[in-house]
């Protein structure tokens, strides 16, 4: 260890070089649950391309894996340590660099966190769309490495969409530049695609070009409630079949409306059984959300509830953002991410709820309803070793359904750790392989974030 230590600093300022036990030992793991974490041998904080190549040279001349880190905000155990590695933080790297208004771009380094990006934006008129749970802490690198998604993402889509261009440095220490600046291009194969959701597997994102769009008007918001979570799903379908595009629709179900209440005290209805949440923020908004309200009432909701104005919608979206740190009061939690399509949004809730008895545990389910993707939380007591078991089991179950249903294990929150044998399921051997070949040519070596993902 003193030789890589030795070899790191004569590139890299001491100061950004971390060896003490406790401030290693901190960066271990990031916020996913039932992940082995190992322990890493030092943390680095780079603050400049060539100091992250200067981490990666090293690291491959002395064969030492290198896991690169955001804000460990993740729940799939991608940032996790292996026993031996060099942590490569890079939340020193958090300069916005350019915003251009005429070009809809923005130039980012990983580093920036995702809010401080959309402030920057809108200062000139213009937002960035991709926009997580965790947007006042997670990073834009990290939102690039997991292909992250967000609350607005039924209308506005996710962080691969967004991406137009990468810098990024291979395992060996050279700077790939990918993607582009302009509004087209289709030169050559799609690198930057491929890069978006490789977990820190095929390089390191140092700079990143992304996308803005005009900011959008103020959301207008009503909240529906249902009587069961499978009505509330008839109405999610119904709404996506009339053709219209809220710019949210989320569905909370009863554990999760509960837990904000306990947690916040926001006085949401604790009488239903699945909260619809429906926004729109364009010019017809008002009228649109009157045919949500007539579909809701048509697929058996108890009570339509429009908000009155930006405040209340606001509130009502703000209440969305709490409900997994909220979830997280009950006990421990495995947090689930499986998107199916939305019309078999109704028999997953239907089949996690079943799964829940038949465990004998709480799940809790919070869906970005519009785009199918669900998080079931399974809550359970950590020091009960019968009731983690039941967990875990639950968890596998959840995941097995998602697939069976024709949906994927990870609609925004990463492979990681946790879900890599259920991967492997849904890829199937060919396409498993195809995936380790391209993992080959980008790292020959495996250094980079290993046994993550594949």
């Amino acid at each position: 260890m003193g030789d890589l230590v030795d070899r790191l600093v004569s590139g890299l300022p001491e100061a950004a070089v971390a060896v003490d036990p406790d401030v290693v030992a901190s960066y271990a793991h990031d916020m996913a649950g039932f992940c082995e974490a190992g322990a890493p041998a030092v943390v680095v904080f780079p603050q400049t391309v060539e100091q992250v190549q200067h981490v990666l040279r090293t690291a491959t001349e002395l064969r030492v894996p290198v896991v690169p880190q955001g804000a460990r905000t993740g729940l799939s155990g991608g940032a996790n340590a292996v026993d031996g590695c060099i942590v490569l933080s890079m939340v020193k790297m958090n300069r916005i660099l350019e915003v251009d208004p005429v070009n809809r771009l923005a130039v980012v380094e990983p580093g920036v966190v995702n809010a401080e990006l959309s402030r920057a934006a809108a200062a000139h008129g213009l937002a960035y769309p991709p926009d997580p749970s965790s947007w006042e802490s997670c990073t834009i690198g990290g939102n690039i490495g997991t292909g992250a998604g967000g609350l607005c993402c039924v209308k506005y889509g996710v962080t691969s969409e967004y991406v137009l261009g990468l810098d990024v440095v291979l395992a060996d220490g050279r700077l790939l530049s990918t993607g582009r600046r302009t509004a087209k291009g289709v030169a050559g194969y799609d690198l930057t695609r491929l890069l978006v959701g490789s977990e820190g597997t095929l390089g390191v994102v140092v700079r990143a070009v992304v996308a803005l769009r005009p900011v959008s008007a103020p959301q207008l918001a009503l909240a529906a409630e249902f009587p069961s979570t499978r009505s509330a799903s008839d109405a999610v379908c119904a709404v996506m079949a009339a053709g219209l595009v809220p710019s949210l629709m989320e569905l909370m179900d009863a554990t999760t409306v509960r837990a904000v209440n306990a947690m916040a005290r926001m006085g949401l209805p604790e009488s239903t059984k699945a909260l619809l949440l429906v926004a729109f923020d364009g010019p017809a908004k008002q009228d649109e959300l009157a045919v949500v309200a007539r579909l809701c009432r048509e697929a058996g909701a108890s009570e339509v509830v429009p908000a009155e104005d930006q405040a209340e919608s606001d509130l009502l979206l703000e209440a969305r953002r709490l409900s997994l740190p909220a979830m997280e009061k009950l006990g421990t939690t495995m947090i689930d991410d499986v998107a199916v399509p939305r019309s078999r949004l109704g028999e997953m809730l239907d089949g996690v709820a079943a799964i829940a008895d038949r465990h004998r545990l709480t799940i809790g389910v919070v869906s970005h309803a519009g785009d199918g993707n669900t998080h079931p939380v399974v809550i359970f007591n950590a020091s009960d070793p019968d009731e983690t078991a039941r967990a875990r089991a639950s968890f596998d179950e959840i995941m097995g359904l998602g697939l069976g249903l024709g949906g994927t294990v990870t609609g925004e929150h990463g492979v990681g750790l946790l879900k890599r044998e259920w991967l492997a399921r849904e890829l199937g051997p060919v396409g498993l392989e195809l995936q380790r070949q391209i993992k080959a040519v980008f790292d020959p070596l495996g250094i980079l974030n290993p046994g993550k993902a594949l």
